[in-house]
């Protein structure tokens, strides 16, 4: 026999003493069923805010391990849910596990690929791994689905300046702008390019003492001229003062960059050197760098390659220079160079000797925009071939270092000193400072 619960409901309703009584239980139940339903939709929303609310304060603690076993769980749950899916990629990214983000979202975007923020977490993925060129179709890609946001215009724009297209990034940020008049990303972006220094100039003075010959001092002046983002020149006058001879010497530059295939620097000196400096020079070198991503040990490497031609009353000198330089974590910087050098003396024959140089720059500390950074530096057999007493058939080894202090962010100072034991029981304690201005 069917009981139902709410014969006091019914008699205050006063039903037709003829209804079915399992047409109103129907009723009834339908009632609760609904209610329950709404009961559990509601609970499913608070659930789904509860975990995503678990992520972003795990995230916030940097705990990622905790976040993305919550993430995963519900990819668990909902594994057709791209939503679930892209919030798994950005946890990926921000932990610094580039590789999983990045295949995350390439298997999203197999799937859908019509989400312009998917193309921009591709695209900040392979800007922190060194591969602007891909970063840059991605932002293309997401620019093309919706061109009417700001935040893509400003993302493809720090892509652009990565790359070296400065002009391009500067046009990119003033049309973030234009489509939202208050985007803080696209107006510090086109700050940057307006307070961006273009020129340097910087005053420096060197000193050498010998235990076997007067003192040797020296004075100079330089300009380096950021003219575009492709061309920069450098001009240079120095002044020497040694045993009572004094000599003077002008150099110029020319650097042309392209963000493919490098640096091209060329240029030569003329001056008056009273048997003291060269009477002339002539050089070039060929500068390139690679990124392999922040979060690797190995942040970028650069190689240079460089040929310099002196000219003296009585030698020539051509020098062979190579250079590796290694970008490491927090800043630190490694540089190894290693120079075959072909010296021909008057009435003598011609010899090549070896020297190498090893050198390390690291950060030691900041205050907001002043920084402080030091180097130290071994060097075996080295000769700089500018003056009379660095050529000639002799072996050495140098020890030193130097400190650059960055007052603000258009002014530096820099220091350095080193100690040189040369055959014959000779040494050189050298040491100088520059001040620099940017403008």
């Amino acid at each position: 026999m069917l009981v139902c619960p709410i014969s006091a409901v019914i008699r205050k309703e006063r039903l037709s003493s003829h209804a079915p009584r399992s047409s109103l239980c129907l009723l009834i139940s339908s009632l609760l069923f609904g209610a329950l339903l709404a009961a559990s939709t509601v609970f499913g929303q608070e659930q789904t805010v509860d975990w995503q609310a678990q992520v972003r304060k795990y995230s916030a603690a940097q705990d990622w391990d905790s976040a993305l076993r919550v993430v995963d769980r519900e990819v668990a749950r909902t594994p057709r849910d791209l939503d679930v899916r892209a919030i798994r990629a950005r946890v990926l990214t921000w932990s610094g596990n580039l590789t999983a983000a990045e295949t995350e979202y390439l298997e999203i975007l197999k799937t859908s690929s019509s989400d312009p923020d998917n193309w921009l977490g591709l695209a900040n993925v392979y800007l922190r791994q060194g591969k602007t060129v891909e970063a840059l179709d991605a932002l293309d890609t997401a620019v093309k689905l919706d061109p009417r946001r700001a935040d893509l215009r400003a993302a493809r724009a720090r892509a652009l300046r990565v790359a070296g297209e400065q002009n391009e990034a500067r046009l990119e940020f003033q049309r973030a702008l234009n489509l939202d008049p208050g985007s803080a990303e696209a107006r510090a972006g086109l700050m940057s390019f307006r307070s961006e220094p273009k020129q340097e100039l910087r005053l420096g003075q060197d000193n050498d003492l010998f235990n076997f010959a007067d003192a040797n001092r020296g004075e100079w002046a330089s300009l380096v001229s950021k003219w575009t983002p492709h061309w920069t020149t450098s001009v240079a006058g120095s002044f020497y003062q040694r045993g009572g001879a004094e000599a003077g010497k002008f150099v110029g530059s020319i650097t042309r960059r392209q963000p493919r295939w490098g640096a091209l620097t060329v240029g030569g000196a003329t001056g008056h050197d009273n048997g003291v400096i060269p009477k002339s020079e002539a050089f070039f070198e060929l500068d390139h760098g690679w990124k392999t991503g922040e979060t690797n040990f190995l942040r970028g490497t650069e190689i240079v390659y460089g040929q310099h031609w002196y000219w003296y009353r009585s030698s020539r000198i051509l020098a062979l220079t190579g250079t590796t330089i290694l970008y490491l974590p927090r800043e630190w910087m490694l540089s190894v160079g290693a120079t075959g050098a072909r010296s021909a003396f008057s009435g003598a024959g011609a010899e090549w000797r070896p020297s190498g140089i090893t050198r390390l720059g690291f950060p030691l500390a900041a205050w907001g925009a002043r920084r402080l950074s030091g180097s130290a530096f071994f060097a075996a057999g080295t000769e700089d071939f500018g003056q009379v007493d660095q050529i000639g058939a002799f072996a050495s080894q140098t020890y030193g270092g130097g400190l650059r202090f960055q007052m603000t962010a258009w002014q530096d100072v820099t220091g350095y000193g080193s100690y040189q034991k040369r055959t014959q029981n000779k040494m050189d304690t050298a040491f100088g400072f520059s001040y620099g201005i940017h403008f």
